[in-house]
């Protein structure tokens, strides 16, 4: 895990470099028309042939598009039949305009599935004293409070806590009908988009996931 000052950094010089090549693909090669699916973040492991891969990670990752996903996305409105990201939304400064601006691009009827650490298991699970719900990543903790402040904020990685509360009251507010949670790797509610994206999601606990996933329709 690169530290938060390496990646301060990295965004001070390469940030303007993503936002004008964002603009330059929105403007001159982003698709109006077809069966347009995008993966928001895939990072080193994850990305997904056939779907357009968004990441400001270009030299160590693999994207198709290289840009900053704190700024607008660079798709056309009413333009994208789904979209996808998992371990992304958490670490993004401004929950309300991502999904404004993924309710944008999304095509009516379009979906967004997208998951994170899921705070209301967290909460749950430090309540329970579970100590071995929660692991030592990044830091070596061994007090619950440790471990619990690891989960949520991760080195400050973390922006946000994940709640299923907060979530829908951004996707109400945003005009997102939204599903039922679900439990990765096992469910979602459509597999027509999805199914080769639950491939890299992984789970071990369903009774207290450590993920919080929801799909969302405009």
């Amino acid at each position: 895990m690169l530290s938060r000052h390496s990646k301060e950094v990295f965004y001070r010089v390469a940030g303007p470099l993503m936002s004008a090549n964002g603009k330059i693909y929105r403007a001159l090669r982003a698709p109006r028309n077809g069966d347009i699916r995008v993966q928001l973040g895939p990072g080193q492991k994850n990305y997904i042939e056939g779907w357009i891969n968004v990441d400001a990670n270009m030299f160590t990752g693999k994207c198709d598009i290289w840009a900053d996903l704190r700024n607008p996305l660079p798709f056309h409105s009413n333009s994208v039949t789904c979209l996808y990201s998992h371990q992304v939304i958490e670490h993004l400064p401004d929950l309300w305009g991502h999904f404004r601006e993924a309710y944008r691009c999304l095509k009516p009827g379009g979906v967004y599935r997208f998951g994170g650490p899921n705070g209301d298991s967290a909460i749950t699970a430090f309540s329970r004293n579970k100590v071995d719900w929660f692991s030592v990543f990044p830091d070596e903790r061994q007090s619950i409070g440790g471990r619990f402040e690891n989960f949520i904020f991760c080195r400050r990685e973390h922006l946000t806590i994940l709640t299923e509360s907060y979530l829908r009251e951004i996707l109400g507010n945003t005009g997102f009908k939204t599903s039922r949670c679900l439990l990765p790797t096992k469910e979602t509610e459509h597999a027509e988009f999805f199914e080769v994206c639950l491939q890299t999601e992984y789970e071990s606990d369903f009774d207290l996931p450590h993920t919080l996933i929801l799909e969302a329709t405009k």
